[in-house]
């Protein structure tokens, strides 16, 4: 602090008060410098990474993950990209755990890939777009190390390898546990959900081209992995939950740029969010019903294009149209296909000539039956009509309509589940297991005869894998062992798909006569038909094949099984399937199953006494 005329004397002052000495001598009035605050760098009120700033970021996952779980993200408007989503995109965006700076506290030490680089503006940069640190780069620290160390230990700097070989699935993202979550997508999740792939995934080979950097469809993928690993116990760095939010963000930010997006890659996002939705439900949700809405809002925006990824999608899109309808009670939402409009869908590079041209790459041998299968699920819908109609008193004309096309059209659905059969491949015969060729159109057939050889005649177990390479392999003796046994192994499939398709006919019948026509469990016609399409799940999982599509007969015909023996085979297929598959909503429709026995049981005491 100065006194004024000291300052422009330049003398110093020795500040005393009132006056200082040298203006008491020199009689000059002595006026001190008004006394200016002290200025403080100002603070954050919530510091990043502070436990304050990861709290709230908890709370608005929470926040989000309840909204979205709870809600239909996708509302009732059908015009294109207008009001298809129910919440806004201004929002901040969604910090991952991977991505905060986590100030103040201690964590394991973090590779360099573990951080997320951020743009000037806070926004997020795809590491491809990031050039790499050269070897002379120093790599922060994310633990000090202690002063004797840190002084003498070499720093850590980027392998010269990389400048060679890069890590596997590093075109997706520069994280390993992301690399790690691709790598499960394609070799283990990919090959659970298709029923052929001689020539090639197709997810793998329509899907993966989709994704680019932060695509919605790299994030569906990273959360469809995750949650498939979240169920088997593996736990990743980043949640599931995280991958399905940022999913949801990319796929609205896509449709509010539809004319720039690709219609395909909404599509493959939206498909695969149902695919998760499908995984990680735990109860009774419209979330799937929401997501198949606005796939059919992104499919009516144009005209249908003629590429393998857009019909592929649209398969995907009916399948899940029809089980959804089928488990809600609710009518599907696109119409139904006319017979023979539905062909066998191979994986793209497939030979012409295969023992799997008749497979469908989603639908298995069940192609031709899906049209009548989509019938089926609108039936509920009309018989609801019909029961309002009755209730409210309408005109006797009316309801005599009503009543004339629901049983018309329950007998035509009857028939045709009676009459149909899979498309067999050339050189393809069924093994003795199938009993429907000689018995199929006697509904009343009872369980105890001959049917009951479905699941009992074959209980050998799948062929065992080929034997690794050696030195035997150029015996001809041992080329000719291997050929046969790789010959088994595609009989074996083949067989397990036509099991499927046969549990699918069954179930049908089983839901057409106990939901629809409300015949009691006990019903010869009920029973029949459960105790079929239960030996043909076992018979898949005997056979090894795919088990993609065979949840749905499974839990339908479990449901209405009476007989020790067929609870045992349901037991059987459930446990095989779960071990196979490893989903949650394999585990929660055995938990159902079991609680359908439980009360249908103490009916039948109660009737009883």
């Amino acid at each position: 602090m100065w006194e004024l005329s000291a300052v422009t004397m330049k003398k110093k002052c020795d500040e005393e008060r009132p006056n200082c000495s040298r203006c008491a001598e020199n009689g000059i009035e002595c006026a001190y410098e008004a006394v200016k605050p002290r200025q403080r760098r100002r603070r954050e009120s919530v510091a990043p990474g502070s436990p304050s700033s990861l709290q709230l970021m908890s709370r608005r996952l929470s926040q989000i993950s309840h909204y979205s779980h709870e809600t239909d993200f996708y509302g009732q408007d059908d015009e294109a990209g207008e009001g298809l989503l129910s919440y806004s995109l201004h929002d901040s965006i969604i910090l991952s755990p991977c991505d905060s700076a986590f100030e103040g506290f201690s964590f394991p030490r973090f590779s360099r890939s573990e951080f997320k680089f951020l743009g000037h503006q806070g926004e997020d940069v795809d590491s491809e777009d990031v050039q790499a640190p050269t070897s002379t780069a120093v790599v922060p620290r994310a633990k000090s190390l202690h002063p004797d160390l840190a002084m003498i230990a070499p720093c850590p700097v980027s392998s010269p390898l990389l400048d060679f070989c890069s890590p596997t699935f590093s075109e997706f993202s520069d994280k390993p546990n992301r690399r790690a979550l691709v790598d499960h997508f394609c070799n283990v999740l990919s090959h659970l959900i298709v029923f052929r792939e001689e020539s090639g995934n197709p997810f793998q080979q329509l899907v993966l081209p989709l994704t680019r950097g932060s695509s919605p469809v790299t994030y569906a993928i990273f959360a469809l992995a995750c949650a498939h690993l979240e169920y088997r116990g593996v736990e990743n760095a980043e949640n599931s939950l995280y991958f399905h939010n940022m999913a949801i963000r990319g796929v609205a930010q896509l449709i509010q740029h539809s004319s720039k997006a690709s219609r395909n890659e909404i599509l493959a996002a939206i498909m695969l969010l149902v695919y998760y939705e499908c995984l990680v439900q735990k109860g009774q949700s419209n979330i799937v019903a929401g997501h198949l809405k606005g796939a059919l809002t992104i499919m009516g925006t144009a005209a249908d294009p003629a590429d393998s990824t857009s019909t592929f999608l649209e398969r995907a899109f009916r399948f899940y149209d029809v089980i959804t309808a089928l488990s809600n009670g609710t009518t599907p939402l696109s119409a139904a296909p006319t017979a023979g409009c539905l062909q066998p869908l191979p994986p793209l590079g497939a030979p012409s000539v295969s023992p799997l041209c008749n497979v469908d790459t989603l639908l298995g041998m069940a192609t031709t039956l899906w049209p009548i299968i989509h019938r089926l699920a609108g039936l509920r819908a009309l018989k609801t009509e019909l029961e309002n109609a009755v209730h409210t008193d309408e005109t006797p004309s009316k309801i005599a309509v009503l009543r004339t096309e629901f049983e018309s059209t329950a007998q035509a659905i009857e028939s045709a589940l009676l009459q149909w059969q899979p498309q067999l491949p050339p050189n393809f015969t069924p093994d003795d297991g199938d009993s429907d060729r000689s018995n199929s159109n006697s509904p009343d057939h009872h369980p105890s005869s001959s049917c009951s050889s479905d699941s009992d005649s074959d209980s050998s177990s799948p062929p065992p894998p080929p034997p690794l390479s050696s030195s035997s392999d150029h015996d001809p003796h041992h080329q000719l062992a291997s050929s046969e046994q790789q010959q088994q192994q595609q009989q074996s499939r083949i067989s397990s798909i036509h099991h499927n398709a046969l549990a699918y006919r069954h179930a049908s019948l089983v839901y057409l006569y106990r939901t629809v026509l409300a015949h009691p469990r006990t019903h010869p016609s009920v029973q029949t038909h459960a105790h079929r399409a239960l030996g043909h799940c076992v018979a898949t999982v005997r056979n090894g094949g795919p088990m993609s599509a065979l949840l749905w007969p499974l839990f339908v015909s479990a449901c209405e099984a009476v007989t020790a023996h067929d609870r045992a085979l349901a037991e059987r297929a459930f446990v095989e399937v779960d071990k196979r598959q490893g989903m949650r909503n394999i585990d929660r429709a055995w938990g159902i199953v079991g609680e359908v026995w439980r009360r249908g049981d103490e009916l039948d005491e109660e009737e009883g006494a």
